[in-house]
């Protein structure tokens, strides 16, 4: 084979394997798109604790588009307030969202790149079908930035992220 019909040839291995990726990782997280889970463990991380939806102070819609971008990609809020996220995926892959720093958002997408058949469902992340919805309720009781992105197989390193920031009282 000559040196152009071998790149060809792992160009076209690479697309295909990339795509089989994405098809696995829509698969495994299927299942917990837009649902809720039935107990939500209430853990106190860096960015907060599960919120009660009845105790929300406020709605904030996010859009999740297969251009690998949320809107809004920045979030202001108080120190002690309770947020209802609701988020629409008006793209035509599935997308998630995931609360936390930046350390362990790099290195969640990390795994996800080499296992992208993982499942999660943890009360700071939402997994979302095309054209459905999902929501996440979350109290942020620490002042400090924190993010968000899509952990699925490409979309982190895509640039699907944003920030939270959250002011001190």
């Amino acid at each position: 084979m000559a040196t152009t019909t071998i790149e060809a040839y792992m160009k076209t291995l690479l697309t295909t394997v990339t795509l089989a990726l994405a098809a696995v990782a829509a698969q495994a997280h299927g299942d917990h798109a837009a649902s809720a889970p039935t107990a939500v463990k209430k853990e106190q991380k860096a960015w907060g604790i599960s919120g009660d939806r009845r105790k929300a102070q406020r709605t904030v819609e996010i859009r999740m588009s297969d251009d690998m971008r949320f809107t809004p990609s920045r979030i202001d809020v108080r120190q002690g307030e309770t947020v209802r996220l609701v988020l629409r995926n008006t793209g035509t892959v599935l997308h998630e969202l995931v609360i936390g720093t930046p350390q362990e958002l790099e290195a969640h997408a990390a795994l996800m790149l080499k296992f992208p058949g993982m499942e999660h469902d943890e009360p700071y992340m939402a997994h979302v079908k095309p054209g459905q919805k999902g929501e996440i309720v979350w109290t942020f009781n620490r002042a400090g930035e924190f993010d968000f992105a899509c952990l699925i197989a490409g979309h982190f390193q895509a640039g699907m992220r944003g920030k939270i920031v959250v002011r001190a009282r």
